[in-house]
């Protein structure tokens, strides 16, 4: 994959990924301040924007730092900057390499995770984002020559978002609601879930883009 087919490919799963806004909105009402759901929505319309001013011989690197920039800028949520700092921790894995390789994307979700861990000062069981994204990253890591790792990275954060659902929130606002976290399900572990399935149905079944903008007015 270049720096254009993932462009593309990160346009089309946004039209996907924010069909989700309402529900990721819902969650975080439930266990923080919801404004995920308007994070995702504004995020996903300054980055379709900012990728199509972009050179097609853009490389990958260059691609995802147009949309660390643009997804910051967007929102002034907390989520935003961890997003964006996951994002740049992710292009130093890449470097200046023209065309990706499965295990580049796997050490990409993986400095991705720690990313968030670090500036996040939270780990797997804390009942975050980051209960989906490691497991999904291992999966990505360990999968097998023909073996279809996006689907198991699928099946592994699902299983991270429904064992973390009975966990009790430490980190952010959802930690203030103490013993009543338990039994919802984390907002930003489901975000990358639903981000990790929109990847899938839009890359396998060729969505086309369409404007971002005019979804967010």
């Amino acid at each position: 994959m270049n720096g254009n087919d993932l462009s593309t490919a990160i346009r089309n799963c946004l039209v996907e990924f924010t069909t989700y806004s309402d529900e990721l909105g819902e969650l975080d009402r439930a266990l923080g301040d919801g404004d995920l759901g308007i994070t995702v929505s504004l995020g996903a319309a300054a980055v379709d924007v900012a990728l199509e001013a972009l050179p097609s011989d853009s490389t990958p690197s260059q691609v995802v730092l147009a949309c660390a920039k643009a997804f910051a800028n967007a929102n002034p949520s907390t989520m935003a900057a961890l997003v964006a700092g996951a994002l740049l921790a992710g292009t130093r894995v890449w470097g200046d390499s023209s065309s990706l390789t499965s295990e580049q994307i796997a050490q990409f979700a993986l400095a991705a995770a720690e990313s968030i861990s670090q500036r996040g000062k939270s780990q797997v069981g804390d009942k975050t984002i980051l209960d989906a994204m490691f497991p999904a990253a291992e999966a990505l890591l360990a999968a097998e020559p023909g073996e279809n790792a996006l689907d198991s990275a699928i099946s592994a954060a699902d299983a991270g978002v429904v064992e973390s659902k009975e966990l009790q929130s430490r980190r952010g606002r959802a930690s203030w609601l103490q013993e009543r976290s338990i039994g919802l399900q984390d907002p930003g572990a489901t975000a990358y879930l639903r981000f990790l399935q929109s990847w899938k149905a839009t890359n396998t079944l060729a969505v086309p883009v369409s404007s971002l903008t005019e979804q967010t007015k």
